[in-house]
């Protein structure tokens, strides 16, 4: 056995540890592992709130159970801390965004140009642990298992060489951060999904960060109209920031939503996309579209409910479609989406409502189910 060298030392710090569903995060003093071959131990500076980090512990029935104790967090940024053996992607001191879905490059699906669905450790990450089937994290002698593979509410953490990504040594971390979920995601189903085209008529339903992420992505691709659809009349001004031309809230109409858009745009619009997650919105976003060669981009995660649609809604002509990560090849992706938002052309400020530190983390799922927050962006 050799001497730790200094960056080998398991390093303790703070994390908000989920012990159980349904109950509040708990902040813990934690042992985080040094990295293992192929490993990146990453000291995160920002983490975004995810609607996917609530449901995960709040709404358990309505999602595939997850092992806990669990660190929740997966759209974060930070700086590499120090790399295990045979790492070359990035080095000590890279700024740096943990991804949930890996590029390794190699697999089959990487070199496909029709997917993003690269399987790179994905059945370990899914279940909480890393390639050795061990997570890095220990809290009170007990193994933590890490979310998605990632865990970002907490001040470091360890994640596999093709689940993270250099970015640019100025860019903004603790906006950038965005970019490992919610923004990349909605942006993504616009213009790599949906590839919504110039001139066209759009709906967008839910505006949360996703759904105004959308909306920005349709804007980018030159659509003429885009209905922003939502129940909480607050978001009508936000959704205009991010380039909606209007705003429709179903509860103002006695029609069913879909009838109210099929109405407002000619027999149907062009592309829909739902940024919810429910089986009820995704049904009216398949129907709001034109039968004529309508597509639909279903955005919204959920993993426990069945869709249910008329064979009408699509045999006529329309499409259905889903996306997972905006449909981005992660690795080589994200880097380019941070020097977008340095260039101006993607906005990424207006979605942060609130900052907050580790210690508030409970407050910000409270901000986001009030309907307070768009992104609550902890600091640590």
């Amino acid at each position: 056995a050799h001497t730790p060298r200094g960056d080998t030392a398991v390093i303790e710090c703070k994390a908000a540890v989920a012990w159980e569903p349904g109950k509040a995060l708990s902040i813990e003093e934690v042992k985080v592992a040094p990295p293992k071959a192929h490993e990146v131990r990453i000291k995160i500076v920002a983490s975004g709130v995810c609607h996917s980090d609530w449901a995960y512990l709040y709404d358990v029935a309505q999602m595939k159970p997850r092992p806990f104790p669990l660190i929740l967090g997966h759209e974060g940024a930070g700086i590499v801390e120090s790399v295990g053996p045979g790492v070359t992607k990035v080095s000590k001191g890279d700024k740096v965004i943990p991804l949930f879905l890996p590029q390794c490059g190699q697999c089959e699906r990487c070199l496909s140009p029709k997917t993003n669905l690269c399987t790179k450790d994905w059945d370990k990450t899914q279940q909480g642990v890393l390639a050795d089937g061990t997570s890095r994290i220990t809290c009170k002698n007990q193994q933590i298992y890490q979310f998605i593979g990632v865990s970002t509410f907490s001040e470091y953490t360890v994640v596999p060489e093709d689940n993270v990504t250099k970015i640019h040594p100025d860019a903004p971390l603790d906006k950038v951060c965005l970019l490992g979920c919610g923004v990349s995601t909605g942006y993504g189903a616009a213009v790599n999904t949906g590839k919504v085209e110039s001139g066209s008529t759009c709906a967008v339903f839910g505006l949360g960060a996703v759904g105004l992420a959308a909306v920005m992505g349709c804007k980018a691709a030159g659509a003429s109209r885009i209905i922003a659809v939502d129940i909480n009349p607050d978001k009508s001004e936000i959704a205009k920031t991010f380039g909606a031309t209007e705003f429709v809230n179903p509860k103002d109409h006695s029609k069913p939503i879909q009838e109210v858009l099929r109405e407002l745009s000619n027999g149907g619009v062009d592309f829909s996309l739902e940024c919810v997650g429910n089986v009820g919105v995704m049904r009216a976003a398949v129907e709001a579209c034109s039968p004529a060669g309508g597509i639909c981009v279903i955005v919204g995660w959920i993993e426990v409910e069945e869709l249910s649609l008329a064979p009408l809604d699509i045999l006529l002509g329309r499409t259905l479609k889903g996306t997972y990560f905006g449909g981005w090849k992660s690795v080589e992706a994200v880097p380019r989406l941070v020097q977008d938002y340095m260039s101006g052309k993607l906005l990424l400020d207006e979605f942060v409502t609130h900052r907050l530190t580790l210690d508030q983390v409970n407050q910000a799922f409270d901000h986001m189910i009030t309907g307070k927050s768009i992104r609550t962006v902890i600091e640590m």
